[in-house]
């Protein structure tokens, strides 16, 4: 059964956001999507009904500056706090929250993560190591990003709301070994965005007894059709080692 909802954020931002919940669910799963694009995007409903399908419940959510939802996007940095919205919410349906993210809700979710001890597990979909530029397509993102013009550019022709500044936080491959639960870096052989070594480099962070490293043979970046099946299983590898950590 697929519902929609407003979540509030600690800062005091709403967010719209959509619930798939099905019966007797063993877990919630919180769906963090990439930049430009929302909760309602075709691979974003797609891997949400095929959690939904295999008995998890999902939450997934507009962040802040994208579709519905208010306030301005950081690129990963308060949306954290959206993501703590989201599990806050999920927890009202399972104990058990397992955060994926994709590329910038990638970020989003090993921020959260960091601060919640309780957080079963953390599926980071294309997400980058380290603060730097990795490609071309990188490049034009950052112009289009931390410029006024490529903002309004992206405003524009995105609909999305960007932060005026973006201030460097802590890099995803020192938030990775800072995580209490159980973590899997899922990343595409053909993403000619993030390469592949950044989620070699997280992997290489991680706690050794905690971490797994999907490389997907003809998978691009964020989600998709060749991303799903992955994160489903990697969303069930986060559920049995979070339950063999806790009767440990």
């Amino acid at each position: 059964m697929r519902s929609g909802l407003e979540l509030c954020t600690e800062d005091g931002l709403r967010l719209a956001a959509t619930t798939w919940l099905g019966d007797d669910a063993e877990a919630v799963v919180v769906v963090a999507h990439g930049l430009t694009i929302t909760k309602d995007h075709p691979t974003v409903v797609s891997l949400a009904d095929q959690l939904a399908a295999r008995g998890f419940g999902v939450v997934a959510y507009d962040g802040r500056g994208h579709g519905a939802s208010a306030g301005l996007c950081t690129l990963g940095c308060d949306e954290a706090m959206d993501v703590a919205a989201a599990v806050e919410h999920a927890r009202t349906m399972s104990p058990q929250v397992v955060a994926v993210g994709s590329s910038m809700g990638a970020i989003a979710a090993l921020r959260y993560g960091v601060r919640d001890p309780d957080l079963t597990g953390v599926v980071a979909v294309s997400s980058p190591a380290r603060w730097r530029i990795h490609s071309a397509r990188s490049l034009v993102a950052a112009v289009m990003t931390r410029t006024r013009i490529g903002r309004d550019a992206v405003r524009r022709r995105k609909g999305v709301r960007l932060a005026p500044q973006w201030t460097p936080t802590p890099a995803p491959q020192e938030l990775v070994a800072r995580l209490a639960c159980p973590v899997v870096m899922v990343h595409g052989s053909r993403d000619r965005f993030i390469p592949v070594r950044e989620a070699e480099r997280l992997y290489a962070r991680a706690g050794a007894d905690r971490r797994r490293l999907t490389i997907v043979p003809g998978m691009g970046h964020g989600f998709g059709s060749h991303a799903a099946p992955a994160i489903l299983e990697a969303v069930r590898w986060t559920l049995s080692t979070r339950s063999v950590d806790t009767r440990r």
